[in-house]
């Protein structure tokens, strides 16, 4: 579904391809500080006191989410500058693209990042030792971890629309409500192995955000029952 988005809405429009790849970059940028902070901490830390490892792994995830979101910001600071540019340029003095359709793009960024990295993540674990299951854990992991990873780079997409329209009105609310949520989601995955601690709370949350960016982004119920319609 991920790859559906990039072939049938970013692909043809080079504009585009520029934005989601600069995304990406941005979000590559919040994960390697995060990684670089934990991995400080966890050196200057006692590796057979379990109890404080297992807090400096929540610390990390929680910090890393909070600068994804920080460099969510600064993104949205350097496109709106980009636009401004854009329309100066411009023989008409319009943009060629919206900030609604940055914030989807740029979104999508982020998402497929992130979703790339877990995927090379579970790439390595599938390598072994071991088999998954073995101790009687799930045998659903890598399945489970597929879908963790496509709601995901889903969310990422409407928490970029939620996080830019946000930005854009100056209501703040908005920007912390997607904070709140990727908080939500990242901690839901300390459930696991209980998969349905974590894989149903995010779909439930993915639901919610993709009706609200929907409607955000200017969507209606007559607009949609057109579209499943296939009328114009």
């Amino acid at each position: 579904p991920a790859f559906g988005l990039f072939v049938f809405t970013i692909a043809r429009d080079p504009l585009r391809i520029i934005i989601l790849i600069a995304g990406a970059f941005f979000w590559l940028v919040s994960l390697l500080l995060s990684s670089l902070i934990w991995f400080i901490a966890v050196k200057g830390s006692d590796p057979r006191d379990e109890p404080l490892q297992k807090g400096l792994l929540i610390f990390g995830v929680m910090f890393s989410v909070l600068l994804q979101e920080a460099f969510r910001f600064l993104y949205y600071k350097l496109l709106r500058k980009a636009i401004e540019g854009l329309v100066a340029l411009s023989e008409d003095g319009c943009s060629p693209i919206s900030i609604q359709q940055m914030a989807y793009v740029a979104g999508v960024g982020f998402g497929l990042m992130s979703g790339a990295f877990s995927m090379i993540n579970l790439l390595a674990d599938a390598l072994g030792p071991g088999t998954v299951g073995i101790h009687g854990d799930s045998q659903l992991y890598f399945l489970t971890s597929a879908f963790m990873t496509m709601v995901l780079i889903f969310l990422h997409t409407f928490w970029g629309i939620l996080f830019f329209h946000g930005c854009e009105h100056r209501r703040w609310w908005e920007i912390t409500a997607v904070v709140v949520m990727h908080l939500a989601v990242s901690g839901s995955t300390f459930f696991n192995p209980l998969y349905v601690g974590s894989l149903v709370p995010s779909y439930l949350l993915m639901a919610v955000a993709a009706t609200w960016a929907y409607v955000l982004s200017g969507g209606s119920a007559q607009n949609l029952r057109r579209f499943l319609l296939c009328k114009s």
